[in-house]
Parts: C-alpha cells; structure tokens; sequence
C-alpha cells in the first residue's frame, strides 16, 4: 500500500479499507504517517460518492480526529466535510458544525474566504454556506464579521439569501447602525433581492429608532406598490414612532387604518398609544384609554406608563392609586415600578417615604438595580448626606451591581458639593479606573470646587495626579479644565495648563484656542487674544457652528461676545459654513 505510485491511487485504497469497514488497519504506522490533513480532505470527497450520501464521509471524519494519534481537522477539511453535507441537504449537521469554526478561524476574513472557496466551485452550496455564516455572525452579535461575509458574497456574484439579509438587517438596527442599514439594503436592491414583510418591518423598525417619520412613511408607500400587506408588528412599530414624536393623530389613523383591515390592536399597540399620552402630560386621555383597551389585558408596562405619567405629571396621590389597582389586579409591581415612584419621591426630597419604599421591595424579594441605587445616592447627594450615599454606593458593591456613569457622577457632584474636594477627585480617578470618561460638566464642579476654595496649585496638579496614577491623560481632560477656567476668568491658571498640556507634546484644538482668545479679550488682553487667533489660522483651526453655538450659550447675554466674534470673522478663523449660518 504503501508504495502505490501516484496520490490519486493511495486515496482510492484508503477509500476501500473505509468503505471495507477494516479502519482499525489505518492505526498502523505504516498508514498513519501518510494520513495528512490534505489526504483526508480528499478521501472525505471520494466517500461522499459511496451511496450517493455523506454518512460514510461524515462517519470517517468524526473517527479520525477521535482515533488517529495526533490528528486534528484542518480549517480545509472542516471545510469540506460542511461542503458535503450541504450538498446533500443535511443542513442542521453542517450549520453546527460550521459555527464551531466560526469563532476560532476568522472565517469573515477575505483572504480565508477566498483560499476556502477556491477548493469548492458548487455555487449554490457555497451561497447557502456563505449565508450561514452571515446569519451566525449576526446572531452572535460579531457584526463586522457578518457584514465582511456579506461584502465578500456580493463582491464575488454569490447569491444573497433573503433570510440572511434580513437576519443582518436586524442586527444592525439592534445596534442603531442605522446608516449602514441602508446601506446594506441599497446593495439588496442592486443584488435584485425583492423585500417581504420582514424586511420592510425591520427597516421601518430602523425609522423608529433614528426617528425618521418620513422614511418611514416612504416605506409603507412603497409596500403597499409591492402588494406586501402591513402586518400587526408593521402598526405597531408606526404607532410607537408617531407616539415618540407627539404625533398622537397620525397614531391614532394607524390604529383605526389597522382595524379597518382585519388586524385587531394588542397590548402592545395600547401600550405605545399610552405612552404617547403620557409623554406629553395627557393623563386624562392615558387613562381613558386604559379603561377603553378590548381584546387584551393591561400588564406590567401598561400600569407602570400610566403610573410614570402621573409622576411626572407632578399627581404622586394618583400614581401610588393606580399602584394599588394594579396589585388588585393581580399584577406584582417590578422594580421599574417602583424605581419611577422612587424617582418621584426623591425629586421631592421624601427620603423617609422613599426608605419606606425600599422597606416594602425588600419585603416582596424585589431587588434594586443600578436606577433604584443611583436615584438614591443622586437624593442624597442632593441633600449633602454623603454618609448616606457612600452607605448605598457599598451596598450596590455588595449586591454585585456596578457602577456606571450616573454613580459616578452623583458621588461627585455630592462631594463637591460638601467642599469635600480630596474625596471628589479620588472618586473621579476610579471613574477613569474602571474605563469610563467623564463629561465636561464633571470636571466643571472639579474646577468649580477647587476655584471656591482658592486653591488654583489643586487644578494645576491634576495633569501631574494622572501620570502619577498611571492614567492616560488626552486633550479631552485639558480641554475642560482650560475651557471651564475660562469661563471662571482664570486665565493665568488656564495658561499654566495649556502650557502643562504642550510640554506634554499635546496640541491645542480650536475649542481650547477658543476659549483663551476669548478669555484675554475678556480681561483686556487684546494681543494675547490675537496671538491666539494667529496660531489658529496658522494651524487652520476653524470655528465652527457647533463652536460657535456653544459659546454663545455658556456666555449668554455677554455684550463682550458679538466684538469678539466680528473680532475673529477679521482674523478668517471663522469656517465657510459658519459664516453662510450667520449671515443667513
């Protein structure tokens, strides 16, 4: 066996003792030493002829990788072995076995694809798979990957199977990438893949998270010259859009449209039309609505809209009413109901009443989650009664809850409030330990703080803090601290930091320019203020509109700020767009 001459030959022996069923021969050394990954790749094609079925192929490659001493699959035979059973439709077997080397194999990438597909030329099966692998990416939330395979099937003339479009499709509107929604939709249109109701209802699904009325209604145009017919998911993603914008006519036609045509509204349709009710502070309309639903039950999110609505109606007395209806009803509140009254509670400053509350979901089992926790420490950071917040903040840690933005910055605001600045800034350094970026207004009561107390050095050193913490410092930290000195009239202190930040080999942008320039003028400085601006244009850093309304709202009613702006549209460090808005 051995010495058989050509590769082919050697195969076709190997294929013989399988189909024989004498695979215990193969153990041998003499066999094994020949069984290559490439080898059994090609004996799996030449079993797959035995019987016309791929149970002798797909037994075998089972046993080998079991069997054989130090063997294991290659990328390529895998590849084949989910090729045969494709083939000949056993199509659950080779969709597992194909999401098993999904993750580990970088299947999406180009250059894999393209040696892959070389060594199988059926179209119609590398489609199918193709469409697979976009369908398990998707799902798997690996986006990019997916869109990679798509990009790479509709590159290379493969056949775009509607069910993986639309499962690409859903991904991508889950993750609000609404832009590359249509994107992906416009290449299904060239590829002449006609849309069903699924795929219009995810894209009108798509409208209602960007809030795009206009395409939406495009989109229902559009079916209706197609002939695909609204169904029950079609209203209510319109009715939930329309109820979004205040469109509460627009809603209400939809609803009365779909009833007209057979399609009887849900909870969920009664649910959206609530809300919309609610949001604009209708209460007396929610409610009706809540008494006149036919054909569903109220639940959880029904109450629990209603009872929000009435909270931020400033109606505390009704909200805790319909709470009690809602329980006689059958239906235990959850702690989004109890997180909206607590909300409400705090916001009046009823801590006792909102302790009560917690008192009574820690007496049904009901555990807080990071809204009920941060509404507390944001009451009581409110109040000054930091003991109190740091208390909760603990027992959010002993409850496994993390900390996410809000906690953070409630507890600083909290301490700068108390003019406990030392506590405010080791809080704002865990915020940054744990990954997360402070906003602008962060650093403001940082600043603010520190400026209330005299201690301009405090400022200065918090570039010097982050190095010293191993902290990685950008130009988003300097750019606040500068722009809110700034606006304090600090402007030696600014200077410092904006001397600290190039030392540092970090170059200013055009908000942090913006901001000195300004300042200087402010304080009579008119030729610092010009170096400023020389720089600038030096640099080609514009102002531009989102510059320019920016300042005109942190600097509102400034008689300073109009001879500045004409001041800087002299030195042409205004942006072409800029000046077409104010001249507009």
């Amino acid at each position: 066996m051995v010495s058989v001459g050509t590769e082919s030959q050697f195969i076709q022996s190997i294929c013989a003792i399988v189909v024989k069923g004498h695979w215990e021969c193969l153990l041998k050394p003499k066999f094994g030493s020949f069984l290559s990954s490439r080898n059994i790749q090609q004996l799996l094609l030449q079993l797959s002829l035995y019987n016309c079925g791929p149970s002798i192929s797909w037994s075998f490659f089972k046993w080998s990788e079991s069997s054989i001493p130090n063997y294991k699959h290659s990328l390529q035979s895998t590849w084949t072995m989910v090729h045969i059973l494709t083939d000949y439709k056993h199509f659950k077997t080779a969709q597992d076995l194909l999401e098993k080397i999904a993750y580990k194999d970088f299947l999406s990438s180009p250059s894999v694809l393209r040696a892959l597909l070389r060594t199988h030329f059926d179209p119609d099966v590398n489609s199918q798979v193709l469409s697979w692998l976009v369908i398990f990416y998707a799902n798997s939330k690996m986006t990019q990957e997916a869109i990679q395979v798509f990009e790479h099937m509709r590159g290379h003339g493969f056949s775009l199977h509607l069910h993986a479009c639309t499962v690409l499709l859903n991904s991508l509107v889950k993750e609000r990438l609404t832009d590359t929604v249509w994107k992906i939709h416009k290449q299904m249109v060239r590829a002449g893949i006609v849309a069903n109701i699924h795929v219009y209802n995810v894209l009108i699904h798509a409208c209602c998270k960007s809030g795009d009325v206009e395409k939406a209604e495009k989109l229902l145009s559009e079916m209706e010259l197609n002939g695909v017919f609204p169904d029950l998911f079609t209203y209510n993603t319109l009715i939930s859009l329309y109820c979004k914008k205040g469109m509460h006519y627009e809603a209400l036609c939809v609803q009365d449209r779909m009833e007209r045509g057979g399609i009887s509204p849900d909870i969920v349709t009664y649910n959206a039309l609530i809300y919309g009710f609610c949001k604009e502070g209708r209460m007396r309309e929610a409610v009706r609505l809540l008494k006149e639903i036919k054909g569903a039950e109220p639940n959880h999110v029904t109450y629990t809209t209603v009872i929000d609505g009435y909270c931020r109606a400033n109606d505390l007395d009704e909200a805790l009413r319909l709470r009690e209806l809602m329980e006689a009803k059958g239906l235990s509140p959850g702690v989004v109901t109890y997180n909206t009254i607590l909300r409400k509670l705090c916001a009046e400053s009823r801590i006792k009443d909102a302790n009560k509350l917690l008192n009574e979901m820690s007496g049904k089992n009901i555990e807080p989650d990071n809204i009920t926790c941060n509404t507390l420490i944001n009451a009581y950071c409110k109040i000054g009664d930091m003991r109190s917040a740091l208390k909760v903040k603990n027992k959010m840690l002993q409850a496994g809850l993390k900390f996410d933005q809000f906690t953070y910055k409630a507890l600083i605001h909290g301490f700068c409030k108390v003019r406990e600045m030392e506590s405010a800034k080791e809080i704002l350094y865990d915020m940054l330990s744990a990954g997360l970026s402070p906003s602008y207004c962060t650093y403001s009561w940082i600043v603010d703080g520190y400026c209330n107390q005299d201690n301009k050095e405090a400022i200065v050193g918090i570039p010097n803090d982050f190095v010293t913490r191993g902290l990685c410092i950008d130009l988003s930290v300097y750019r606040a601290l500068i722009r809110r000195l700034c606006k304090r009239e600090k402007t030696d202190c600014a200077q410092r930091i904006f001397s600290i930040m190039q030392e540092k080999g970090l170059s200013g942008d055009s908000i942090i320019y913006t901001s000195l320039a300004l300042a200087y003028w402010k304080a009579g400085n008119a030729n610092a203020a010009s170096d400023m601006f020389d720089e600038m244009y030096k640099r080609r850093l514009m102002i531009n509109l989102k510059i320019y309304s920016s300042f005109n709202a942190s600097y509102a009613g400034d008689n300073v700020l109009d001879i500045f702006w004409n001041h800087a549209t002299e030195r042409r460090i205004m942006s072409k767009s800029l000046l077409k808005e104010v001249h507009r």
